[in-house]
């Protein structure tokens, strides 16, 4: 877990670095928000080593396959051998 300044947010997050790219500029980090639980793109020159007590507090938010989904309700009708949602 490294502190990443995300520019989206205007503030420093705590991120875990997914992928590194290449640029013509210098490099850009794919990085996964663990307190907003949001990937992002940042420039190297944003990312800092995680220190002290920052580095113990939990992740308020965690990775999971459900983020970002809306609950769907079935409906199965029966007697018209039908379902929708």
């Amino acid at each position: 877990v490294y502190v990443v300044f995300s520019e989206e947010l205007k503030c420093w997050c705590r991120a875990l670095v997914k992928s590194v790219q290449c640029w013509a500029d210098g490099y850009q980090l794919g990085c996964f928000l663990v307190d907003y639980a949001k990937y992002c793109s940042v420039a190297s020159e944003n990312i800092r080593v995680l220190a002290g007590a920052f580095a113990k507090i939990p992740h308020r938010a965690k990775k999971c396959r459900l983020h970002c989904t809306k609950p769907l309700t079935l409906h199965i009708d029966y007697c018209e051998n039908t379902a929708k949602i």
